[in-house]
C-alpha cells in the first residue's frame, strides 16, 4: 500500500486509548487527512467531549451519529429472535455492533470522498475481522488501514500506546496500573486485559462492573418484572409500551440493580486463540430469558428444536463478522416465520444475579390445560398410547431380537 495514494481516511473513533493515538499516527505516517467517526450506540458518558478531543488530537472533522435505534431494531432484535448465543454464554454485544459501525463508516467515506478507512482493532482479536469484512461488503474499493498490523506501527503494547499519548499530550483514562480494554454500548459492556488475563484471578466487581451491582450489593428481596413481545420483538415493560431505546435502558437499570447478566468466560476467538472476558449484559439477559420462555409456550416441538440448531450457527455468523452474508439473511427469513405467533407476556423474578420464571401467557399458546392435566378428562384417550409406544419402540424390539438371535 503506497503512502502517497492515501489522501483522506475515515477512522472508526471511540476516544479510547488505541484510536486516540491513531489520529496523530495516521497523519504522521501517511501524511493524510483524518476524519473521525464515532457511532453513538449507547456509550453514555464515554461520548462526552469526544468532538473537542478528536479535533485537538488532529482530526479535520468528526462525525458523531446516534445509531441506537437502528442498532437495536436492525441488529440486536434479529439476533435475539434467532436465540443466538456464542458458546452458550456470550450474548454477542460487541459482535453485532461492528457491522453497523463499518457500514456507516463506509457511507461517510463515500460522502467525504475518502480513499481509505481505518480501525483500531488489534491483529489478535475478532474485531479486525468484523470491521474489515464490513468494509469489503459495503465498498470493496476502499483501502483498509489497520495500524496494529502495519509494519510502520511501533506501538506494540498498550503500555507503549500510553507513553505515546503522554508524549503527544493526548488525554486518556488508562494507566499502567489499570489497563482494561472495554467496549460499551446499549446492550452490554465487555472487560478484558489487566488482571483478567489470569484465568485464576476472580473478577473484583467493585473494580470492574460498570452497568451492574455486585451480587452482594443487590437487594435482599426479589424484583418482579414483566416483558411483553409482539412477533418476537420486545415492546413493553411492566405493561408500559416503549420504543427500543427506552425499553433497553429500562431493563438495563432493573437488571443492573439485581446483578443480572454478569458473565465470566474463556472463549474461542476466530483467530485461533482463547481469551478471557467479563461481560455485563443486564437487560439483554432478561430479554433472552423471557423470549425463550415465550417460545416454549408458542412454538411447536419440531420448530422449537430445529430453531435451537440454527441458533448456534447464527451465533457463529455474528461472532465471525459475516453479518452481511447471504446465510444470515436466509436464516432471518426462517426465524421471522417462526416468530409470527411469538406474542405475549413473560413475568420474571430477579434475585441476586438469578432470573426465575414467574409466569407466561399468550393468545397463541399451544399449551392445553385440558390435555396436560393429571386429573380426569374427556379429551385424551390414554389407551391410544399403547399403539404409539409399540410402533415407536419397534426399532429397539427388532434390535433386541437380532442381538439374541446372534448370541
Amino acid at each position: 500500500m503506497s503512502e502517497k495514494k492515501i489522501k483522506k481516511v475515515v477512522l472508526a473513533y471511540s476516544g479510547g486509548l488505541d484510536t486516540s493515538v491513531m489520529i496523530p499516527w495516521l497523519k504522521e505516517t501517511y501524511g493524510c487527512e483524518v476524519i473521525a467517526f464515532a457511532a453513538d450506540l449507547g456509550q453514555a458518558e464515554e461520548l462526552d467531549n469526544l468532538n473537542e478531543k478528536a479535533i485537538k488530537t488532529g482530526a479535520s472533522k468528526i462525525y458523531i451519529e446516534d445509531l441506537r435505534e437502528e442498532f437495536l431494531t436492525e441488529y440486536v432484535w434479529p439476533t435475539l429472535k434467532a436465540g443466538a448465543i456464542y458458546e452458550e454464554k456470550y450474548l454477542l454485544g460487541t459482535s453485532f455492533a461492528r457491522p453497523l459501525i463499518a457500514k456507516k463508516q463506509v457511507e461517510i467515506a463515500i460522502k467525504e470522498g475518502a480513499d481509505a478507512v481505518a480501525h483500531g482493532a488489534t491483529g489478535k482479536g475478532n474485531d479486525q475481522v468484523r470491521f474489515e469484512l464490513g468494509y469489503m461488503a459495503n465498498d470493496p474499493s476502499l483501502k483498509i488501514i489497520a495500524p496494529w498490523k502495519d509494519d510502520k506501527w511501533t506501538l506494540k503494547s498498550r503500555e507503549a500506546c500510553i507513553a505515546y499519548a503522554k508524549e503527544k499530550n493526548i488525554p486518556i483514562e488508562q494507566t499502567a496500573e489499570k489497563i482494561y480494554s472495554r467496549d460499551r454500548n446499549l446492550w452490554h459492556i465487555s472487560h478484558e486485559g489487566g488482571e483478567l488475563e489470569d484465568t485464576w484471578s476472580e473478577p473484583v466487581g467493585e473494580r470492574i462492573f460498570v452497568l451492574s451491582k455486585t451480587v452482594e450489593e443487590a437487594p435482599d428481596k426479589p424484583t418482579y418484572v414483566e416483558v411483553g413481545f409482539e412477533k418476537g420483538i420486545p415492546v413493553s415493560v411492566d405493561g408500559v409500551e416503549m420504543k427500543a431505546v427506552e425499553l433497553m435502558e429500562t431493563l438495563n437499570k432493573i437488571g443492573g440493580e439485581n446483578a443480572i447478566g454478569q458473565i465470566d468466560m474463556v472463549e474461542n476467538r476466530l483467530v485461533g486463540m482463547k481469551s478471557r472476558g467479563v461481560y455485563e449484559t443486564p437487560g439483554g439477559t432478561i430479554l433472552y430469558f423471557a423470549h425463550k420462555e415465550l417460545e416454549r409456550l408458542c412454538l411447536d416441538k419440531e420448530t422449537l428444536h430445529y430453531k435451537e440448531i440454527i441458533a448456534k450457527r447464527y451465533a457463529e455468523i455474528v461472532y465471525n463478522g459475516t453479518w452481511f452474508g447471504k446465510l444470515r439473511e436466509s436464516l432471518d427469513a426462517f426465524v421471522n416465520v417462526t416468530q409470527e405467533n411469538v406474542t405475549g407476556t413473560v413475568r420474571m423474578k430477579l434475585y441476586k444475579g438469578n432470573i426465575i420464571g414467574a409466569g407466561t401467557k399468550s393468545e397463541y399458546s399451544l399449551y392445553s390445560e385440558e390435555l396436560a392435566t393429571f386429573g380426569e378428562d374427556e379429551v385424551y384417550n390414554q389407551k391410544d398410547a399403547n399403539g404409539f409406544i409399540r410402533l415407536f419402540g419397534l426399532p429397539l424390539k427388532v434390535q433386541a431380537i437380532l442381538k439374541n438371535k446372534n448370541k
